[in-house]
């Protein structure tokens, strides 16, 4: 396959990759909502996302990617009503609101850059694009979509699917939608009961609030992706991604407010990831097997038989096709370890070897061989971007690889320009695109692990015995070395290093 074909969830198929202008790419990804830490579930679609962003700027592609940064106005339509998990957790950590966004806002990119992911090209905050956002509620209100109640506005989802087809994204019939959405407290505001918030009224005790048209308030979840993917990728764009749980009621939400507002809906081709689960179960609170990343790398969860390196995560995560579901062990992310150690020990003996230089093979069909394994990796990336695929191929390099260095096989085996191939292949989709890093300073690490932990617990028993001044004195000086310790509700500590 010589062209990039990506499955595009809103029409189901797999089709040929055209950007709407040539040579340049508009990617918009939905960002975490900075309420709290971030575990191993958000990790699968940033990783992804980065592969994708990495991939079209090795085709050659200028990638404008856009990830926002959700810091206000992220309720549940289909939980509690009208709660805003910002305030909420500000208020439970006796925090100002930004106090709290900055705190895990800092905490996401810190494990983004552990994952090795690129930064984005641009990352906008909700609370910063407030402004956008009641504009396009406007605009929509203005042609009829949408409709005030009480200080909050709401879009009509039964007139939008009167002229248009929402639920294609996700797969839901409106009618059905209609009759089994759940009647939650407030709901006698809604025309529908299927109808979203563009703008929720703030009672007296809500922190973060806005002046509006319809007095004071803060956004709903879906209309700032909409506001901030238009500002700037365009009314259109070509790319939008994010986990398969935000295909509704996000998602579809997203396209039905763009269509209203621009004419037209937002991205030309959907990608989503699919989930993780734990040893088969889905990750949710009420299983208590959310892994957040800091209880990941370092080991401190129950669910957890050691702490894992980022990059065996990163590791991991891409030998399974970014559409199939993953299932988290202990085994399979200890498997992942061992492999990538092989992989990676195997691409740096082939940097280090040095070729005859003959121009012809000794066993040509051997030379065959790796030519096709090496070619066979743009074909795999351009079939669904199919990660899994690319790494099984470079492990069948890897034995010809040790095979040479070990003798097994003669250096001229293979001719100059193949062997060029292979080490070119090997530094391409292992670096470049997969986005992978050696596990060298591992071992120091551990350590480092191990004396913090030291540290913690004689701060730990010191505070048993009530000598404040001993446990605050560990906590400080850890501070300016660049170590934030976090005090756990049931009496663990987990750490950060800046």
């Amino acid at each position: 396959m010589s062209e990039l074909h990506i499955y595009n969830s809103f029409n189901r198929q797999k089709e040929k990759f055209e950007s709407i202008t040539p040579g340049h790419v508009g990617l918009y990804v939905c960002g975490p909502t900075v309420s709290g830490e971030s575990h191993l579930g958000h990790a699968r679609p940033y990783i992804t996302f980065d592969v994708v962003n990495r991939y079209l700027q090795h085709l050659g592609y200028k990638v404008r990617y856009v990830r926002n940064i959700t810091d206000a106005g992220h309720f549940e339509e289909e939980g509690r009503d009208a709660e805003d998990k910002i305030t909420g957790k500000a208020q439970l950590e006796k925090l100002e609101p930004m106090e709290l966004v900055h705190k895990y806002t800092e905490l996401f990119h810190w494990g983004m850059r552990l994952f090795n992911c690129q930064s984005p090209s641009i990352e906008p905050t909700a609370t910063g694009h407030v402004i956008e956002q009641i504009s396009m509620i406007e605009d929509i209100m203005g042609k009829g979509y949408a409709y005030e109640k009480n200080g909050s506005v709401y879009f009509d989802v039964k007139k939008y699917a009167e002229e248009y087809n929402y639920g294609k994204l996700s797969g839901r019939k409106i009618d059905e939608l209609l009759e089994t959405t759940r009647n939650l407290d407030g709901q006698d505001e809604k025309i529908n009961k299927v109808d979203f918030a563009l703008w929720k009224n703030a009672p007296p005790e809500h922190l973060m609030r806005w002046k509006s048209p319809w007095g004071e308030g803060f956004p709903g979840w879906h209309i700032e992706c909409s506001a901030m993917s238009c500002k700037y990728l365009g009314e259109e764009f070509d790319i939008h991604g994010g986990g398969m749980d935000l295909q509704f009621p996000h998602h579809e939400s997203e396209i039905a407010q763009s269509t209203i507002a621009n004419g037209k809906a937002p991205a030309r081709y959907w990608l989503h990831n699919n989930m993780i689960t734990i040893n088969g179960k889905k990750m949710g609170k009420s299983y208590n097997n959310v892994i957040k990343l800091t209880e990941l790398f370092s080991g401190n969860h129950p669910i957890l038989e050691q702490a894992y390196h980022p990059m065996v995560v990163r590791f991991y995560i891409l030998q399974t096709h970014y559409r199939s579901t993953l299932d988290f062990s202990n085994e399979a992310l200890q498997a992942s370890e061992k492999a990538l150690r092989r992989l990676w020990e195997a691409y740096e003996l082939l940097q280090k070897t040095n070729h005859p230089g003959n121009a012809t093979p000794t066993d040509s069909e051997l030379n065959e061989k790796v030519k096709s394994f090496c070619n066979e990796c743009a074909d795999f990336m351009n079939d669904d971007l199919n990660t899994a695929k690319v790494i099984a191929s470079l492990f069948e390099l890897a034995p010809i690889v040790n095979g040479i260095k070990g003798g097994q096989i003669k250096a001229d085996a293979i001719d100059a320009v193949t062997f060029q191939l292979m080490q070119a292949t090997f530094k391409t989709y292992l670096e470049d695109i997969l986005g992978l890093q050696a596990l060298q300073a591992e071992q120091s690490s551990n350590k480092l692990d191990k004396v913090l932990q030291v540290l913690i617990d004689i701060r730990k028993d010191a505070k048993q015995r009530k000598d404040f001044a001993t446990s605050d004195q560990i906590r400080n000086k850890l501070t300016e070395f660049g170590v934030q310790l976090k005090d756990e509700k049931d009496g663990t500590v987990t750490y950060t290093i800046d």
